[in-house]
């Protein structure tokens, strides 16, 4: 994803998880206008997932090269 920060990454992992003990309490939760319930439970789950790996991918810093040689 190109131009998401490691700041803006995280601030959507927070969101999701937020929804994810929001609607395992029975409660809903809203995002952008769309309101969720336990039956989106896997909407969520998807999202937590995605994001998290984002966070992860950007957490590592750069490319890494094996076996290159430098010039």
């Amino acid at each position: 994803m190109a131009g998401i920060t490691l700041v803006e990454a995280e601030t959507h992992l927070s969101t999701w998880l937020d929804a994810d003990k929001a609607v395992a309490k029975g409660q809903s939760f809203s995002i952008s206008g769309k309101t969720y319930t336990r039956a989106d439970a896997q909407v969520i789950r998807e999202n937590i997932e995605f994001w998290d790996r984002q966070v992860k991918r950007l957490s590592r810093g750069g490319i890494k090269i094996f076996g290159g040689t430098p010039v």
